[in-house]
């Protein structure tokens, strides 16, 4: 059974047992964040010294001009290839750098990297750890050259065509694109560092986009915790279930809703206008106002109309939030649509009415006087 362990064990005269680099890479040492069975995820150990910057560590800045650069104290986590592990760095103190002078034509975007070397892993000859210029390639628009194997990106630095320190060097207020990426331990909250277009490691895994935090649900991010829902604007459309469709004309259909979870509560409202048409009385029958979501099941809701010539006259009542499918089919209305139906109200004398709200009930509408509510909340699906 080839199980490896981190443990200090003595070694044996054959060579076999106790603790080898590569078991130390593998092992979860600190357990960083995982991006595979045997991988961690690389990147930069986040802190400042007063706290008020995500990362301090290993930053590359320049002076007011010349062609060096200067990389900040730092730790990080260097992922190579599954095979050969995570190597954990840290630089003790500031490191320069200096760049190669510009190409006389164009610029060029060199790569600041922590590159390890290891002989075991390589065939490089060597086992060290360092901080590198990885030379990009002149162009008229040129792009950073790729990071190599083992090694993490720690900036962009652009070099200006004929760049050189007698000719002024490099413009470093402009010149340097953060490439860090911060890692932490597992469980951790990932900082906001360079880029965030990178996948999660398993769902539950949060990270920290800079304005707040998101969850991985194993395919994508998802804001957490969940945005808070606001109310938003839809279109009614105004069917009648018996007779010709009416028409709204220069008259209003609005609605609102909101969604939380999986209940909507919603407002629609009707107004008839001097181009209104309903097809006149004796001709409509069952209006209804279509719902922003299908409701899960049929459930009751409020109705309220202002009816009537003159002054009209208020009605208050009740309708049903209904699907149309197959079995139940509603004239105009697709299978699958949601509709707030059926509306009634007393009449004028406070009584009950048996009889739907349409052109011919409880009033013949009046243009620009007329109007029609429904609201309520009801269930849909998640």
């Amino acid at each position: 059974m080839n199980i490896r362990s981190a443990w200090l064990l003595n070694s044996t005269p054959d060579g076999n047992g106790g603790q080898s680099r590569i078991d130390t890479r593998l092992a979860p040492l600190g357990t960083m964040t995982p991006s595979g069975p045997l991988m961690s995820r690389d990147g930069v150990i986040p802190g400042s010294p007063n706290g008020d910057e995500t990362v301090s560590g290993l930053q590359v800045t320049g002076g007011a001009t010349g062609m060096s650069a200067k990389v900040s104290p730092g730790r990080a986590v260097v992922q190579s290839t599954e095979v050969a592990g995570a190597y954990p760095v840290y630089v003790p103190e500031y490191t320069s750098i200096t760049f190669a002078d510009g190409d006389p034509g164009n610029p060029r975007v060199d790569l600041v990297v922590v590159r390890i070397y290891d002989n075991d892993q390589d065939a490089s000859n060597k086992t060290a750890a360092a901080i590198e210029i990885v030379q990009g390639t002149p162009s008229a628009s040129p792009t950073a050259p790729p990071t190599p194997s083992g090694s993490l990106a720690l900036a962009e630095v652009t070099v200006p065509a004929g760049a050189s320190t007698g000719a002024g060097g490099i413009n470093w207020k402009s010149a340097v694109k953060d490439r860090r990426r911060v890692t932490v331990a597992v469980g951790g909250i990932i900082p906001r560092g360079w880029g965030l277009g990178f996948n999660g490691a398993y769902p539950g895994q949060y990270r920290d986009t800079g304005v707040g935090l998101e969850r991985w649900d194993g395919s994508v991010w998802k804001p957490y915790p969940d945005p808070i829902p606001s109310w938003q604007s839809y279109t009614p459309k105004w069917g009648a279930e018996n007779g010709p469709q009416p028409k709204t004309g220069n008259g209003s259909v609005t609605g609102r809703y909101i969604k939380v979870g999986n209940e909507v509560r919603f407002y629609a409202s009707l107004s008839i206008g001097t181009t209104s048409n309903w097809g006149g009385s004796g001709h409509n029958g069952n209006w209804y106002l279509t719902l922003p979501v299908p409701p899960a099941v049929p459930i009751a809701a409020h109705f309220r109309g202002r009816i009537g010539p003159g002054d009209g006259v208020y009605y208050f009542g009740g309708c049903q939030i209904y699907r149309s499918d197959p079995n139940n089919r509603i004239s105009g209305v697709a299978d699958g649509t949601g509709v707030a139906r059926g509306w009634c109200c007393n009449d004028s004398n406070g009584r009950p009415s048996g009889a739907w709200v349409d052109a011919d009930h409880p009033a013949v509408p009046t243009p620009d006087k007329s109007w029609y509510e429904v609201w309520g909340t009801y269930e849909v699906n998640a």
